[in-house]
């Protein structure tokens, strides 16, 4: 039972009409029960790094050259992590935020298959222009996905360029999702909007490696716009940290905002609409206060594909008879019940990097 005694059914990972007998029953109580939030970029495997670097950086690949150089040893620590604590780790600060779908932006992994805690969106990954500057031919098997490159990451004119070097390729166009994108000018903005294109935006992880993010301009010239919240090698912590963020920035207004993790992310990713209709998705988040207010203790139950993952301990009835195994995660104040092995995992990785903790304590970034 929803607030505000809307209900909705679930059934085989779908919602289904209420009416009817079900196995359970649970009233949410007062708050806000939503479609699952969409992360457009993240890292999945790169979320127990500390944040790296001494910004700020004239580009993305300034800030590469100096971490492999100064911190190459706090890298080879990081990567030496079990690549599945890793990737779980990632997912669980996606649940932390309300967020039951991400964009992975490597490549694709064996465990995001059946049981992995969130849903991967499937999308055409290239990491940048300075990385793969022909741009190889998508498999045929990826043709029609999304293309998301790291583009414009920097504050210099060579940043701006990439904006043009990529037309000139015949990339620029309804399929692109420009990630990041600082360094877009006012050309560039146009030649996005002109294809349209869609831009996804990092507030913390920009602010931290340049001391600045992508211009209003763009924002608010009509491209759809999708956040991100980037690994916390560069980001604030859990998608709802972008969220505020992003509203004291005052770039977009609550609507787009909400449609940036939400409806427009949906549509640009080729996902179903977020809606509580019978049909849709049974991914869900339930929060105890308005979603553009929210921190992760506000999270009050997170269930992807009809699966309880993340969710107050008076959901324990809950958990226990749909039969998902939990454990017992402190998060600011509360106390949330995870699907094991979450827990564990977070209790391994914070022990080796105390500061990717920052996400269970929840501070304003």
């Amino acid at each position: 039972m929803a607030p505000g005694g809307v209900a909705v059914g679930i059934a085989q990972g779908h919602l289904i009409d209420p009416e009817g007998d079900f196995a359970i029953s649970v009233d949410l109580g007062p708050g806000e029960l939503r479609p699952g939030l969409l992360n457009a970029h993240d890292h999945l495997h790169r979320n127990h790094y500390p944040r790296l670097g001494a910004p700020p950086y004239p580009d993305a690949y300034a800030w590469g050259v100096d971490l492999h150089a100064r911190w190459a040893d706090e890298v080879a620590r990081g990567r030496a992590l079990d690549r599945t604590d890793a990737l779980l780790f990632g997912a669980l600060k996606n649940l932390l935020g309300g967020v039951t779908t991400v964009v992975h932006h490597d490549r694709w992994e064996p465990a995001f298959g059946n049981g992995f805690p969130v849903r991967v969106a499937r999308v055409r990954t290239v990491h940048s222009l300075g990385t793969e500057p022909q741009l190889a031919a998508a498999p045929p098997g990826e043709r029609i996905l999304p293309l998301c490159i790291h583009l414009a990451e920097g504050t210099t004119p060579a940043a701006a360029d990439e904006v043009r070097t990529l037309d000139s390729l015949g990339a620029v166009d309804e399929q692109l999702l420009a990630v990041h994108a600082v360094g877009v000018d006012s050309d560039g903005t146009e030649r996005l909007r002109a294809a349209g294109a869609g831009v996804v935006w990092c507030p913390t992880s920009n602010d931290f490696l340049f001391g600045r993010t992508a211009p209003t301009e763009l924002l608010r010239s009509g491209v759809d716009v999708l956040l991100g919240s980037d690994a916390l090698l560069t980001g604030a912590g859990t998608l709802l940290d972008e969220i505020r963020a992003a509203r004291r920035l005052e770039a977009l207004d609550d609507v787009r905002l909400n449609a940036a993790v939400g409806a427009a992310a949906a549509r640009r990713l080729r996902l179903p609409a977020p809606l509580l209709s019978p049909g849709a998705p049974a991914d869900l988040v339930y929060l105890g206060c308005p979603l553009l207010e929210a921190t992760a203790e506000d999270v009050h139950l997170v269930v992807v594909e009809g699966v309880p993952r993340l969710g107050d301990e008076r959901y324990a009835e809950l958990f226990e008879r749909v039969g998902v195994a939990v454990e017992r995660l402190e998060v600011g104040r509360s106390v949330k019940l995870v699907s094991a092995p979450l827990a564990s995992v977070a209790a391994r990785v914070v022990a080796q990097w105390p500061e990717c903790g920052r996400i269970l304590a929840e501070q304003d970034p």
